[in-house]
């Protein structure tokens, strides 16, 4: 009995802290619809920050704690809101929610960067962890009663602010209708500012109150994927109700207790399904609760995609591959090979473009189906030993297809879940995977057969050899890694404008009217899910060769969400975002960061200068990916766009071309390095446009979205152009001259007056 409510009071202490976390994210969803995935970091930067001052700086608990809590915690809402929140109106699901996972990887790495990793930090209980009281022989803490206290008021207050109050009824109204409160003389974004304040405190409150009772080191990964527990809980009440949502918190925290307490200890696995459970929990949740109606008419957003036409992607996979194998030139064995791991990246990328970007369905875990091809590839595609050792294509056939049939596993609970769910589903199955599968180095003995799913936390990768053909040399594997890349968004390309490719651009676009039309959403769903599973698996095995050997964090949460967060910069409706955002995410920041700590260490005078310009790269990476609110469909589409206006200055282009190739043959005769080359050269082509602009106005054409745009707004005043436009747009006879001009520059046909 002793130990049952030993830990029922952990259980109930540790849902209470979830509860608050749970509250925030509620809060700030109901007020401005974006699902905060930086809530568990800004829990955490504010406990760093408590830490420093109370702790490091030696400031009474109370004053640090009413710095963070109340100054902290609120500015930091209310900047995020105004800085970057905001701008998300009218955009995409995808680029809402990549935003806020921008936000958290930037904390992450700022925490990173002010707060030392390897120096430890812990904090210890309010009034001490000796002050106590005993309930029926059991010992209780008073820091974990005031967690149980404080949770229960804010669960009150909240609900008492929401449905008993005014204020309460215009922060949800600001979801719900912000130009009807417009009318009733309401600010929503004021509103929503003031919900974002609220929301950060009730996070940095969390993460104070939880990292005593959760014990060891303060570390910022940790730290922040324990308050993404709370998702769990807040999806208990569909991230609208308080009540439901404490209550999920709490079921969360006892059942984790309870596994503790009462799971045989010889379970080997009982410890990763502990960690797991809240991500078991929230598939299981957002699976089983009622979801909303289909949509009955297209979301109007601000992402514009063009189509690629199959042999304009064929074309540039060809040019790719020539420009590749010249780089290459230009680059040491080392270099080569880490080319080729970001040309593996960026195939896993493509699974994005095919599956978010043609189809509007969510995965924020591409790393994971990677994992789950090399692992099977690990244990039945590997031919020879030591240094003999190689891939065979059977197994990486074999591979590929199951990774295959596991996305369309995956994809079965979840193919009524869009949007946010469908995002948080695939989530949960990414932090399950990592925490039962790339966790598990022990023996197991099924059917009489003795296997290891990750044995030593490491799986040896070797090349892969094809008869002749051994991927072993780094150039070879460069090429063949490119050629596969080509060929597969090419065939994406085909796919798009294809019969089928149609039918997933209107499955985007409305799935009711799809249904309506006869259209099966449940095999579209299904098939495409299982092709995206595939790409991924088939570039997380090169991925892994390239790397040759392989960890569980490799394949982790945050590698998933940079990967995606980058392809959506990059514009995840195109096969360039792909390439942009896999060779980034996969070799870019990373050799940059590299290349300023080897710069460090060989130049000590200037190191303190090094190393904060490889801080700076790192905190980087997060700012670009909170612009995707001001370019949601991509920075690869304002370069192309940039070029597609120079197409009637040709001697532009060819100076620009001329003086890459004379960059490129100094280079090649050792006047200076490829890193020396790449950086002159990226010049040249993020100038060449503007130098265009300024050389050959007349001859510039202007970039379709700037200025004249092609959209029709429904509340644009019908007037005798816009009645031209629409004339133009379905192909009728123009009647106004400067459209017909209009319409000759950008190379459209314009019908002869009947």
């Amino acid at each position: 009995m002793t130990t049952f409510l030993t830990f029922t009071i952990l259980g109930l202490v540790l849902g209470s802290v979830y509860a608050i976390a749970a509250s925030g994210l509620v809060l700030t969803y109901n007020t401005s619809g974006i699902f905060n995935f930086a809530h568990g970091a800004q829990a955490m930067l504010g406990t760093f920050l408590y830490w420093q001052l109370s702790v490091g700086w030696g400031l009474p608990v109370w004053l640090s704690l009413l710095l963070v809590v109340g100054v902290f915690g609120p500015l930091m809402g209310l900047l995020l809101h105004k800085l970057i929140m905001g701008a998300l109106r009218d955009t995409a699901e995808v680029a809402k929610i990549v935003v806020t996972v921008a936000v958290m990887l930037g904390m992450v790495y700022l925490s990173q960067w002010i707060w030392d990793p390897v120096e430890p930090r812990t904090l210890t209980m309010f009034f001490g962890s000796d002050a106590s009281i005993e309930i029926a022989g059991v010992v209780v803490r008073i820091h974990e009663i005031l967690c149980l206290v404080v949770a229960l008021a804010i669960a009150l207050g909240l609900r008492m602010l929401f449905h008993r109050t005014r204020v309460g009824v215009v922060m949800r109204g600001t979801v719900d209708s912000p130009d009807l409160l417009r009318l009733n003389g309401h600010d929503p974004a004021r509103v929503a500012a003031i919900s974002w304040a609220l929301g950060s405190a009730l996070a940095v409150l969390a993460g104070i109150l939880i990292t005593p009772v959760s014990g060891g080191s303060l570390e910022a990964n940790a730290l922040t994927l324990l308050v993404i527990d709370a998702f769990a809980a807040a999806m208990f009440g569909r991230l609208r109700n308080i009540p439901p949502a404490f209550a999920g918190a709490m079921v969360l925290g006892l059942l984790g207790a309870y596994v503790t307490a009462y799971f045989p200890s010889d379970w080997t696995w009982t410890g990763n399904f502990r960690v797991s459970l809240p991500m078991i929990l929230l598939f299981i949740v957002i699976v089983v609760l009622p979801q909303d109606r289909l949509r009955g008419a297209a979301t109007r957003t601000r992402e514009r995609y063009r189509v690629p036409s199959v042999r304009a992607a064929a074309t540039w996979g060809l040019v790719l591959l020539g420009i590749v194998f010249l780089y290459s030139l230009l680059l040491a064995d080392s270099g080569i090979t880490t080319l080729g791991l970001g040309m593996a990246f960026a195939i896993i990328a493509l699974s994005l473009t095919l599956l978010t970007g043609y189809a509007g369905e969510m995965n924020l875990a591409p790393m994971s189906f990677a994992a789950i091809a090399t692992v099977i590839v690990f244990h039945f595609g590997i031919t020879g030993s030591g240094l003999d050792a190689s891939l065979n294509l059977p197994g990486i056939v074999l591979a590929v297809v199951a990774t295959a049939v596991v996305g369309g596993l995956v994809a079965l609970p979840a193919l009524r879940l869009r949007g946010l769910y469908l995002a948080l589903a695939t989530l949960a199955f990414g932090a399950l995977l990592s925490n039962m599968v790339l966790r598990d180095t022990v023996e197991h003995t099924l059917a009489g057969f003795t296997f290891t799913l990750f044995p030593d936390g490491t799986l040896i990768i070797p090349k892969p050899r094809f008869g002749p053909v051994d991927l072993g040399d780094p150039l070879t594997f460069l090429l063949v890694a490119t050629a596969l890349f080509a060929l597969i968004a090419t065939g994406l390309a085909v796919l798009r404008n294809s019969g089928y490719g149609r039918r997933l651009a209107a499955m985007k676009d409305s799935p009711a009217a799809t249904a309506m039309l006869g259209q099966n959403l449940v095999k579209l769903k299904l098939s495409v899910f299982m092709l995206s599973a595939a790409i991924a698996g088939l570039g997380g095995i090169l991925m892994s060769s390239a790397m040759g050997s392989v960890e569980g964090e490799s394949f982790g949460l945050m590698a998933s969400l940079a990967l995606v967060m980058l392809v959506v910069v990059g514009g995840i409706g195109y096969i360039s975002g792909a390439l942009f955002g896999g060779v980034m995410s996969g070799i870019g920041f990373t050799l940059l960061v590299g290349t300023f700590n080897d710069l460090a260490i060989s130049q000590p005078q200037a190191a303190t200068f090094f190393e904060l310009l490889g801080n700076v790269v790192m905190v980087g990476t997060a700012l670009v990916g909170m612009g995707v609110g001001k370019t949601p469909s991509g920075s690869v589409q304002g370069i192309m766009d940039g070029y597609r206006s120079l197409r009637g200055a040709r001697p532009v282009l060819i100076g620009g071309a001329v003086l890459v190739a004379v960059l490129y043959a100094l280079a090649l005769a050792g006047l200076y390095g490829s890193w020396t080359f790449t950086l002159l050269a990226l010049v040249v082509v993020m100038a060449l446009p503007a130098v265009g602009q300024k050389l050959m106005p007349h001859a510039v054409a202007p970039v379709e979205g700037h200025g004249h745009s092609d959209e029709i707004r429904d509340d644009e005043p019908f007037t005798a152009t816009l009645r031209d436009r629409l004339d133009l747009a379905l192909g009728l006879p123009a009647r106004v001259p400067g459209v017909r001009a209009a319409a000759a520059q950008k190379g459209e046909e314009v019908n002869a007056p009947a």
